[in-house]
């Protein structure tokens, strides 16, 4: 399965620049459909004027302390989203994806 049509280009370009996926699924609750985790920091302001987001993509961004961060983007719409690991807790190491 892949995320819908507002999200996908944004999916398949970090799934064609190599960037693994950490899980894909519904990790929360019947409000998630398709939610794909990348081991990269998405630079949101950036993906979004490139891709030219549409307005029910919005930005999304978790700091769980005990669940995991997570930043990104979800589809109000379809319940999608591109997620990414939380700028505040990435390691240098940690790729950005502009």
């Amino acid at each position: 399965m892949s995320v819908c049509a507002h999200l996908a280009p944004l999916e398949h370009e970090l799934l064609d620049g190599g960037y693994a996926e950490r899980f894909r699924g519904r990790p929360w609750s019947q409000n998630c459909r398709e939610w794909v985790y990348f081991d990269c920091a998405l630079d949101r302001e950036a993906l979004r004027r490139r891709h030219g987001l549409d307005d029910c993509v919005r930005d999304h961004e978790h700091l769980g302390t005990h669940d995991g961060a997570e930043a990104g983007f979800v589809c109000s719409v379809h319940d999608d989203a591109v997620l990414g690991v939380h700028p505040t807790v990435r390691s240098a190491a940690t790729p950005v994806h502009r």
